[in-house]
């Protein structure tokens, strides 16, 4: 336990029962050796709640701020659409392509050799830090979610710490991230995506849920020439994959694709709030899209609940960098 991180959070002022409620600390790694910038978005009443609340984790969190993340919470509790719960933004760094990606080993280029450095300062460091912060009123699994390779990483690590995590958040995952180049000849996506393989090779994860967003203009590759987007493509062939593996389409996963959306952060703004419905709220939001789709052998369209909100209709397009 990082006892300096307590020292400084007891100097925060108290939990007040309003809605809005940020908190902002540096958090002294020892696994990473650096400082990390920690978000704690409170929940409304947090005192007063008889049961332990949900916790959120989510990677990039020097994005909330730019996406207005305090505001998309305020309008969800408001409307009574969400339950409580405490959303925790972890700021990236400067090695962010080396420590997101996936523990089990890196990309073609070597990119995230560090992510088990990272998922080690989550689960040994952040994690314990946070219950001893809230004592008993932290509900024992938490969720993940990020974006691009954020998203990755957070499924990545939900996956591989089940008793952890229960549900994963990613949002334009790099659900690409693969061992050999794709214009390599060798190249063949059954082979070579990393993601996919863990989920196809390692045990079965009980009680876990996903949720999946991607735009339809996430980007413009077509590795396979069949007409859809590789960020598309790579996303329901991994949904197809967690079928195979057992998990329920239907109340395990859900697939929320938005007409032009793209890999930015007015995209996933306008994302956030379908996902904190599916997984807080009493709403019963269902995928857009044909489950057919996925290759799973289930054939049933379902309409998403619609939002009413275009990305571009919140503050114009803010390109997010890259992975």
């Amino acid at each position: 336990m990082n006892s300096l991180f307590l020292l400084i959070f007891e100097n925060m002022p108290s939990v007040d029962p309003e809605i809005k409620t940020l908190e902002t600390l540096l958090f002294p790694s020892e696994i990473l050796e650096r400082n990390l910038r920690i978000d704690f978005y409170l929940p409304p009443q947090s005192n007063n709640l008889e049961e332990g609340f949900d916790v959120l984790l989510i990677n990039d969190g020097q994005d909330l701020e730019i996406m207005d993340f305090d505001s998309i919470l305020q309008k969800l509790y408001l409307a009574g659409e969400i339950r409580p719960l405490l959303c925790i933004g972890i700021h990236a760094g400067p090695l962010r392509k080396f420590e997101y990606g996936t523990a089990l080993t890196a990309d073609y280029k070597g990119r995230g050799n560090l992510a088990r450095r990272y998922m080690s300062f989550v689960v040994e460091e952040l994690v314990p830090a946070v219950h001893q912060l809230f004592p008993g009123k932290l509900k024992t699994r938490w969720a993940f979610a990020g974006f691009s390779l954020g998203g990755l990483s957070a499924l990545d690590i939900s996956w591989r710490h089940g008793q952890l995590f229960h549900l994963a958040g990613v949002f334009s995952g790099s659900l690409w991230w693969r061992t050999l180049d794709k214009d390599d000849p060798e190249y063949k996506d059954e082979k070579h995506r990393i993601m996919h393989n863990q989920i196809r090779d390692t045990l079965f994860v009980p009680d876990m849920k996903f949720f999946f967003e991607c735009g339809t203009a996430d980007e413009v590759e077509d590795r396979n020439a069949n007409g859809i987007i590789d960020s598309i493509d790579d996303t329901k062939d991994l949904i197809a994959a967690l079928i195979r593996k057992g998990y329920d389409p239907l109340s395990d996963i859900c697939y929320h694709e938005i007409a032009d959306g793209k890999h930015d952060l007015p995209t996933w703004s306008a994302a956030f709030p379908v996902f904190l419905s599916w997984a807080y709220g009493e709403k019963k939001i269902k995928w857009t899209g044909n489950l057919s789709d996925t290759g799973s052998g289930i054939s049933a369209q379902h309409p998403v609940t619609d939002t009413g909100i275009h990305p571009t209709d919140l503050f114009g397009s803010q390109q997010h960098s890259g992975l």
